[in-house]
């Protein structure tokens, strides 16, 4: 009897005009829920459009995957914002995002930040709250993708916002539950069979080990795939058969 549900959410829509990055077409079909990449970091309106007809088709939950405004750094570094630079960074790419799902005749499931301003907001109440907030505004009941136990799904409730606490396959974390920094030694999890364990171990029992020993608790409502990652493809099918061996369902909130 399945005794636990988690979605697989991952990355998408991250080419940039000529350049491809990933494989979204193959690993599509093996997710529930796809961050899209707005344009701040990744994607262009094309990558968007097409992208949102590989996760019709595959019957997988569209979201927006907002960032901060640099391509050349893929929205990996970090920047000084206020609580409305956040508010109307995610207003403004989401809404371009639901404005081609609606498009599609799909609609916006979620908002995902990627890269630095996820990190950013998971430890910045004012940040959290504007993020919430913008995802409010967007209407239609869409839910927020935010890190367990961080501010984002404090300021979430606050706010009445249907938030999903997510958790990360290939990513260390550090004694307050925190993602490890990528510039830091052990931040990605490069065995699978290790990033395998973790997501059973989070869905199942609710903790995970830091990289410094200690258990954290988590609550896996979903589970990152990053596809950017060489192996995004075996791993997806890896982590869906390690599901049904261990009678975990999978499928979008």
């Amino acid at each position: 009897m399945t005794q636990h549900t988690v979605d697989i959410n991952c990355d998408m829509g991250e080419s940039y005009g000529a350049w491809t990055m990933g494989n979204d077409a193959a690993v599509m079909p093996l997710i529930t829920s796809a961050n899209i990449a707005c344009g701040f970091h990744g994607g262009d309106p094309a990558t968007i459009r097409k992208t949102i007809a590989l996760a019709a088709e595959a019957k997988v939950a569209v979201g927006a995957h907002p960032s901060l405004p640099d391509l050349m750094g893929f929205g990996r570094r970090t920047m000084h914002i206020t609580a409305q630079e956040m508010y109307d960074l995610v207003l403004y790419q989401a809404g371009a995002v639901a404005a081609f799902a609606r498009a599609a005749g799909v609609p916006l499931h979620h908002v995902k930040c990627h890269g630095a301003l996820y990190n950013m907001a998971a430890t910045d109440e004012a940040l959290s709250t504007a993020l919430a907030r913008a995802v409010k505004d967007l209407g239609g009941h869409v839910l927020l993708y935010a890190l367990a136990g961080s501010k984002m799904v404090a300021a979430a409730r606050q706010l009445g916002l249907g938030v999903v606490q997510e958790v990360f396959a290939d990513r260390a974390y550090e004694d307050n539950g925190t993602l490890r920094p990528r510039s830091l030694a052990g931040a990605m999890i490069e065995d699978e069979a290790v990033a395998v364990e973790r997501v059973i171990e989070m869905v199942q029992r609710g903790q995970v080990q830091s990289h410094g020993g200690k258990p954290i608790a988590v609550s896996a409502g979903t589970v990152c795939l990053h596809g950017d990652q060489p192996g995004a493809l075996q791993f997806a099918t890896t982590l869906r058969q390690a599901c049904a061996q261990h009678g975990i369902a999978v499928a979008a909130p």
